[in-house]
């Protein structure tokens, strides 16, 4: 098919038309730059402000580049919510599109992860169990609540159409869903019986079959690890790119723990094996866990270097067992294969331990206390040559957010994503706007007067500006915090001092949270980090962002710690190029919130005067929607004032 025969932007109009939308300049930008970027096989990063229809600013040029040059392409989202847009909504629309103009069918396939669908033979009980989540006499007597959830599970899953556990309405919680499901390592692939009936065999099927695979950020993590787990792609398109490196980063950390040997141990007895005395190793590793205590490990001490050791020998040893299993049958060919992950990646994890990637700064190790167990992890300091070589290598890429500048530079995304490296080639950054007037529609109010916060918190004055902020504005107000307790201590104080509905973030499922707070135009809603991103409640509804300090990254955190040592030797500023540009991206999706649509009116309040008094404070500021900015209390309460709905 020639160049000439599909168009991208009469695809967009077409759409547009169709959903009764109105002409975007951005979006048409956007359309243009990211076609030219697919055929002509070049990196791009765009970023497209809130109500520039971004999501049709790419899946139109893409769908028409694969309908034209017959190629796949990928398209990965940080959010279920938005993936969910694309698959119900948006795609549909533009394929419907292109078949109305051109009558050529663009297929789009969903895949996730392995054990985001339910196993058919685990729950035939095909599966060994394991004695740390829940027996199967539970499940099948529903004695708990986790083992109703179970039955329920299982139930659906004999009936569904997808075993995708998003289709399973109301949920069950991790604990119940891994009774169900099981990792693609762990399949006994063509052994198994049920495998032309398996859900995520199916699902791979069609991605294998599709022109357009919309998948997650945690499946490119495993494809950047160098895992296959996605379908051949010849271009990716990466929405809320900003969260990208986080993801990638949080699917590659491993980790290991005491109860992970006991229930290794418990399998292996099943199994008709010896246990090789991990249980003793359990409590051993346990101690020099305890003994090392929390926070980052530079190198690992004697006396857990001595029991990683013995660790990685009783798994040797254990895997030669496992090895000599019969196979003769489907449970046992079950039964070895799991074995035989598990141990892999136990074995993997000790050798890289015992190895000199700590010291050397590629990986970094840490400890992390839970209910008196201790937990052993392992992440690498920079997943930027892992995504540049394993994903964005000779193929075109564009990722896109409405925050992907940092101090006014796309700079600094591109690097953490490797787009800087030479074998990536040349990368153009652009920005498409925003339809809104964020300077006639928002105020972006800085508490000068106030204290800074320090190590503590904030103090009584901070509480009192949160009070007066939401009094003037009769509710309406989307407060996110940097802390849980911070949240929950603000919460308390309204609800003492003001007779309007306070919602909190714990107190209920966020979905069932946000719905509260869409319906009530009185009402405010409290939250942590979850809160700061992806959240869309358009209209008078929420009239008041107000973020309680700079959202800065804890020092303490290991793998920040050793991202300023790695800056520092690099030459670079360390808190600059580390944590305020970390937190530069967090403001402006916290700030994000406010305007949602070119009729939203509204202040984002942010308590913490460093934004004035601080140096960094120009960098933080140009990364943050461009809102008419003062320093002045009572012009912000006057505006608020006039935005609270009038009583009647």
């Amino acid at each position: 098919m020639s160049d000439q025969e599909l168009d991208a932007r009469e695809v967009l109009t077409k759409v547009v038309d169709t959903i009764g939308g109105a002409r975007r300049e951005g979006q048409e930008h956007m359309v243009d730059a990211v076609y030219e970027a697919l055929t002509d096989e070049g990196h791009l990063m765009v970023e497209a402000g809130t109500g520039t229809g971004k999501s049709f600013g790419y899946l139109v040029p893409v769908m028409v580049w694969a309908a034209q040059s017959d190629q796949r392409a990928t398209i990965s989202t940080a959010t279920l919510a938005l993936q969910r847009q694309i698959m119900q909504q948006d795609a549909p629309a533009v394929a419907q599109a292109i078949k109305d103009v051109y009558d050529v069918h663009v297929d789009v396939a969903l895949l996730k992860g392995w054990s985001n669908y339910a196993c058919l033979r685990k729950v035939d009980g095909g599966y060994p169990e394991e004695d740390a989540l829940l027996s199967r006499a539970e499940g099948e007597m529903g004695a708990t609540a986790t083992g109703e959830d179970v039955v329920r599970a299982r139930e659906w899953a004999l009936n569904s159409d997808t075993g995708d556990r998003d289709d399973l309405v109301p949920g069950v919680s991790d604990r119940a869903w891994q009774q169900i499901s099981i990792q693609k390592r762990e399949c006994i692939g063509e052994s198994c019986p049920l495998r032309h009936e398996c859900f995520p065999l199916r699902a791979r099927a069609k991605a294998d079959d599709a022109d357009i695979v919309v998948t997650n950020h945690a499946l490119l993590g495993i494809q950047a690890a160098g895992t296959p787990v996605l379908p051949e792609s010849h271009a990716y398109v990466v929405d809320e790119a900003h969260d990208l490196v986080d993801r990638v980063t949080s699917q590659l950390t491993r980790s290991i723990a005491g109860y992970d040997l006991r229930s290794l141990a418990r399998m292996l007895r099943q199994a008709g094996l010896d246990d090789e005395g991990l249980p003793d190793l359990s409590e051993d590793l346990s101690d020099a866990l305890g003994e090392t205590g929390e926070g980052r490990i530079l190198a690992l001490s004697d006396g857990l270097n001595d029991v990683v050791a013995r660790i990685l020998g009783k798994i040797q040893a254990a895997g030669e067992a496992v090895s000599s299993l019969s196979g003769g049958n489907e449970e046992q060919n079950a039964t070895k294969q799991v074995l035989r992950v598990r141990l892999m990646e136990v074995a993997a994890l000790c050798t890289d331990l015992l190895g000199d990637s700590i010291q050397t700064g590629t990986r970094v190790a840490w400890t992390s206390e839970f209910n008196d167990h201790f937990t052993l992890y392992l992440a690498p300091l920079d997943v930027s040559a892992s995504i540049a070589d394993n994903l964005f290598e000779n193929t075109p890429v564009v990722l896109t957010s409405a925050t992907l500048q940092v101090g006014g530079s796309f700079d600094a995304v591109a690097n953490r994503v490797g787009f800087t490296y030479p074998s990536q080639g040349e990368w153009t950054g652009l920005d498409v706007g925003t339809p809104f007037e964020p300077d006639k529609q928002g105020i972006l109010y800085v508490a000068q007067h106030l204290n800074p916060p320090g190590r503590e918190g904030y103090g009584q004055e901070h509480l009192s500006e949160i009070v007066d902020l939401i009094r003037a504005s009769h509710g309406g107000a989307l407060c996110l915090f940097t802390s849980r307790l911070g949240a929950e201590r603000a919460a308390e104080y309204v609800r003492d001092q003001l007779d309007l509905a306070v919602f909190v973030q714990g107190e209920d499922q966020i979905p069932t949270l946000l719905e509260k707070f869409a319906e009530d135009p009185a009402a405010s809603l409290f939250g942590t980090i979850s809160l700061w991103q992806g959240v869309d409640v358009p209209g008078e509804t929420c009239r008041l962002v107000i973020i309680d300090r700079i959202p800065f990254p804890r020092p303490d955190d290991p793998l920040i710690q050793a991202r300023n040592e790695a800056a520092t030797r690099a030459g670079r500023n360390p808190f600059m190029s580390v944590s305020a540009t970390q937190a530069a991206l967090l403001l402006a999706q916290g700030a994000g919130r406010l305007l949602r649509r070119t009729t939203d009116r509204g202040v984002v309040a942010i308590l913490d005067s460093r934004l004035q008094t601080r140096r960094y404070g120009g960098f933080l500021m140009a990364s943050l929607p461009k809102m008419w900015p003062t320093t002045d209390r009572d012009i912000v309460l006057g505006a608020l004032a006039r935005l609270a709905p009038k009583s009647e």
